[in-house]
């Protein structure tokens, strides 16, 4: 037996990469069988029903605001020019009856509407001083 070493002959030392592989692979298997998967994207809304059984206001202490599907807000029966919170409020102040008791204003907003211009609605009754804000609502038909 020769055991000497050849002066000539340098090995390289090499990697097995097939060990790395597999353990890389169980790794992968174990994190994908132990992970859970929560459902965040959609939210399940339920809208509640009202009872129309509160307390009826007189129509002269009622401002109702319509808003449409395509964006339109309309007070009292009267169409508003443009979209903006300055052209609303100047109506809903225009709205606002001469006594000193402070009206409701009741938002009727299409199912449609956009979110945006409900909230323009509101906020525009807030700049006209006008802070008792409701919606409209449908009483529930199966009781």
């Amino acid at each position: 037996m020769n055991f000497r070493h050849r002066s000539g002959q340098k090995s390289e030392p090499e990697i097995n990469l097939v060990p790395l592989i597999d353990v890389m692979l169980v790794i992968i298997i174990f994190l994908m069988l132990t992970t859970t998967f929560n459902k965040t994207a959609g939210l399940e809304i339920s809208l509640p029903t009202a009872d129309a059984s509160g307390k009826q206001l007189p129509i002269s202490e009622e401002i109702i605001v319509a808003v449409t599907a395509s964006g339109d807000v309309i007070v009292n029966g009267r169409t508003v020019d443009g979209k903006s919170i300055e052209n609303i409020a100047s109506v809903l102040a225009g709205a606002r009856p001469a006594k000193g008791t402070e009206p409701v204003v009741i938002i009727n907003a299409d199912a449609q509407a956009s979110h945006q211009n409900v909230i323009n609605v509101m906020q525009a009754s807030q700049h006209a001083g006008l802070t008792r804000v409701t919606f409209a609502t449908r009483q529930e038909r199966n009781r």
